[in-house]
């Protein structure tokens, strides 16, 4: 017998029933999420280039454009800026299109949720140039290994990637008392601090905005992180590795530093180390990083008790990720109400092509809707991330819009479901008297898909 539980952990803490998902989930609802954190459960996707390579690579088709630019051969010059549109246009889609591959068809969609959730908190921008045919990679190489494991290692993953580094400008960050900008000084250029990756760490990644730092904490904490930086590209050193994360000493602000407290003495990459180290143990990142896990798979308004277990759960186990989860799993919170969630668009979208065990077979037209919604992949338009509550995507404009899309998909397949049949396959006892009704005596299969789609039930988790 299908049980509500496992409506909840299918829809909720996954991405999406499949048709016959729920009666296996219904035997251990719990133990079938839990089983999804361990070391075999991997959601690793297909080999492609790593972020070095591409970055390499932007860098070059910048260098060839630009000379381009340069000459008088007009033809020369658009081919190569046709050349580095189409490359960054290339690589976008390729991993957009294999993260919403992998997400329709991953065995362990509570722990892709999780990745997507933490690609969402540590939030970049693809409509920045430079990270356009990099956002991917902060996914798989920052996010996904890290999952299951110490916050902090995720962190420092993170903010080391040059996804992050190119997005937040760091690599431009100078020290006021580095040789680099006395050099400059001495040249008449004024080569100043960038605070933007500081800042961001402190308000979106870590403390959270009422986490008891001020502006003197961030401008010593961009300090710290000068010198964190990208290789390759026009100020190239020898030893570095074009595309790939690279301290510049050079551009390091000496000497000791002090922030929230504590005293950091000169250690050029690991000041930042031992600050983002502190930072991820700090009882105000506990907090915020337990409410924004709340908010996500329990209710836009997170209640109070439940978030200060996880937070109690993350510190007493040295900010491993899957004690938290665990934690979260067990609450009973979690399971008292269905539906509690409005889905976004991406997962309106992954729910729908799991509910028709399909996966994205029109790259282009995928991002065309989930950009008509509002929801591009990996461009919520700043380091803040996507909205994770109701009230940004109800709209009943965007609702008409999910109707058409769902109308289209249901014309498409209609041959080969029965709606009411897949209905109970999928939201078994959720779905409700009304909408098996209205969906059984739709004038046609492909209506009455649509109905289902477009239903108060399926639009939630």
């Amino acid at each position: 017998m299908v049980t509500v539980q496992a409506v909840i952990a299918a829809n909720r803490f996954g991405l999406g029933a499949r048709p016959g998902e729920l009666d296996e989930i219904s035997r251990d609802h719990e133990g079938w999420l839990l089983a999804q954190l361990g070391p075999d459960a991997s959601t690793a996707r297909d080999s492609f280039p790593g972020s070095a390579t591409i970055l390499s690579e932007f860098q070059r088709l910048q260098r060839v454009r630009n000379e381009a630019r340069r000459s008088d051969d007009a033809e020369r010059g658009e081919n190569a800026a046709q050349a580095y549109r189409t490359y960054i246009r290339s690589q976008y889609q390729i991993q957009a299109t294999r993260r919403y591959e992998l997400a329709a068809a991953t065995d362990v969609p509570f722990r892709e949720r999780l990745v997507h959730f933490w690609t969402n908190h540590f939030a970049v921008s693809a409509d920045k140039q430079a990270v356009t045919p990099l956002a991917g990679t902060l996914e798989d190489e920052a996010i996904r290994p890290h999952v299951t494991g110490r916050f902090v290692d995720m962190l420092l993953a993170v903010e080391q990637h040059p996804a992050m580094l190119l997005y937040l400008d760091n690599q431009a960050s100078m020290g006021p008392n580095s040789r680099a900008a006395r050099a400059g000084a001495q040249r008449g250029r004024d080569l100043g601090l960038n605070e933007n990756l500081a800042r961001e760490i402190l308000e979106l990644h870590t403390l959270g905005v009422d986490g008891g730092y001020d502006q003197k904490d961030v401008t010593t904490f961009a300090k710290v992180l000068t010198g964190w930086s990208v290789g390759g590209g026009q100020n190239r050193d020898a030893e570095s590795i074009a595309g790939a994360f690279f301290f510049r000493a050079n551009t390091h602000e000496p000497g000791a530093k002090t922030m929230l407290g504590n005293r950091y003495g000169e250690d050029g990459i690991g000041e930042g180390e031992a600050v983002l180290t502190d930072l991820a143990m700090h009882p105000a990142t506990a907090h915020f990083l337990a409410e924004k896990l709340v908010r996500h798979f329990v209710a836009d308004e997170p209640p109070g008790e439940l978030v200060s277990e996880l937070a109690r759960a993350y510190l007493d186990h040295d900010g491993e990720l899957n004690a938290v989860y665990e934690t979260l799993v067990s609450a009973r919170a979690a399971w008292v109400e269905p539906l509690a969630k409005y889905k976004t668009p991406q997962d309106f979208l992954i729910s729908t092509y799991r509910a028709f065990n399909q996966r994205p077979d029109n790259p282009e037209r995928m991002i065309a809707f989930l950009e008509l919604l509002g929801q591009r992949p990996y461009t919520p338009g700043s380091p803040a991330g996507w909205p994770d509550t109701m009230a940004h995507w109800d709209g009943g404009d965007a609702l008409i819009k999910r109707i058409e899309w769902a109308a289209a998909v249901g014309r498409q397949i209609s041959d080969r479901v029965r709606p009411v049949e897949l209905g109970e396959a999928i939201l078994g006892p959720v779905l409700g008297d009304h909408t098996r009704t209205v969906v059984s005596r739709a004038e046609s299969s492909a209506q009455g898909l649509t109905l289902l789609l477009a239903s108060p039930e399926f639009q939630r988790r």
